[in-house]
């Protein structure tokens, strides 16, 4: 559960980012929303990682993660989280403006025992270019903080508005443009 990092505070890090029991309507905090996790400034602590949310976004993109210590710095895809980039505006997905929600090896796991391919290219043809409602638990990846824009401000390497993130993903779902006449919030 807490891969093969060193650190003790990245074990324990790596132990929320691999949870693999969806949070329960009990603990989703409707009040988390993308607009929130995306407002500028700095985000350190407004949730906490024992909440879980569900948030309706735009997928930017869809694309196999890095090779880190929470999957024992696995290299094979099938053991590599999925990054997953929301946008509020599919016309302005630049990179202070994206949120990374990740999909976990584990979740993979459980979606294919369900009889659901949670696979990279699977999710890509699935959900790329489309509005989508993401559950899952909050995460703040502080592994990432140096790289957001919302704690790092500026900084020419920044390639996400935030640190924080919904990791694991446990449900993802089509849902229609925010605003239009078929949708509807939870």
């Amino acid at each position: 559960m807490e891969g093969d990092a060193r650190s003790l505070a990245v074990q324990a890090l790596d132990r929320f980012k691999n949870r693999y029991i969806a949070p329960g309507p009990d603990e989703i905090d409707p009040r988390i929303t993308l607009e929130g996790i995306l407002a500028p400034g700095n985000d350190v602590s407004p949730w906490k990682v024992k909440q879980g949310a569900e948030i309706v976004g735009y997928v930017w993109d869809v694309k196999r993660g890095g090779i880190e210590s929470v999957n024992c710095h696995a290299r094979d895809d099938a053991e590599r989280d999925i990054h997953i980039e929301l946008v509020l505006d599919p016309m302005n997905g630049g990179p202070s403006r994206r949120m990374i929600v990740e999909v976990t090896p584990r979740w993979r796991y459980i979606m294919n025992q369900r009889g659901v391919d949670w696979s990279t290219r699977s999710l890509r043809d699935r959900f790329l270019g489309r509005w989508v409602r993401v559950s899952g638990w909050t995460l703040f990846d502080r592994e990432h903080q140096g790289e957001s824009e919302n704690t790092a401000p500026g900084r020419p390497g920044n390639w996400r508005a935030t640190a924080w993130e919904i990791r694991p993903v446990t449900s993802i779902e089509v849902v229609a443009r925010p605003g239009s006449a078929t949708w509807q919030r939870r």
